[in-house]
C-alpha cells in the first residue's frame, strides 16, 4: 500500500469524514531537501469531519497527526492539512 492510501485508511478509521482527499504532492518537491528519491514524502490532506469542527486549528492538526500515528508520520517529510469546518 502506498503512503497516500495508508494515510487515507487511518483517517477513515479515525474520523467520520464527510469528505476526505489525500494528495501526494511529492513530485512538486523533487530535488528539494528532505525529498527522497521515489517520492511519497509530501502530502496534503483535505478533510471535513464533524468531530474536528469544534476543535481549534492546532487541536485539529494534533488529532490528525495522532490518527496517522508516529510510525507513518516518521516516513512523511511534510503534511499540509486543510480542515473544512
Amino acid at each position: 500500500m502506498d503512503r497516500a492510501a495508508e494515510i487515507r485508511a487511518t483517517l477513515e478509521r479515525s474520523f467520520d469524514a464527510q469528505f476526505l482527499e489525500v494528495v501526494d504532492e511529492s513530485a512538486q518537491h523533487n530535488g528539494h531537501a528532505g525529498a527522497p528519491d521515489g517520492g511519497q514524502s509530501h502530502f496534503r490532506v483535505r478533510i471535513r469531519a464533524p468531530e474536528l469542527s469544534a476543535m481549534s486549528r492546532i487541536n485539529r492538526h494534533r488529532a490528525i497527526h495522532g490518527a496517522i500515528g508516529s510510525d507513518l508520520m516518521g516516513k512523511i517529510h511534510a503534511l499540509a492539512i486543510e480542515v473544512d469546518a
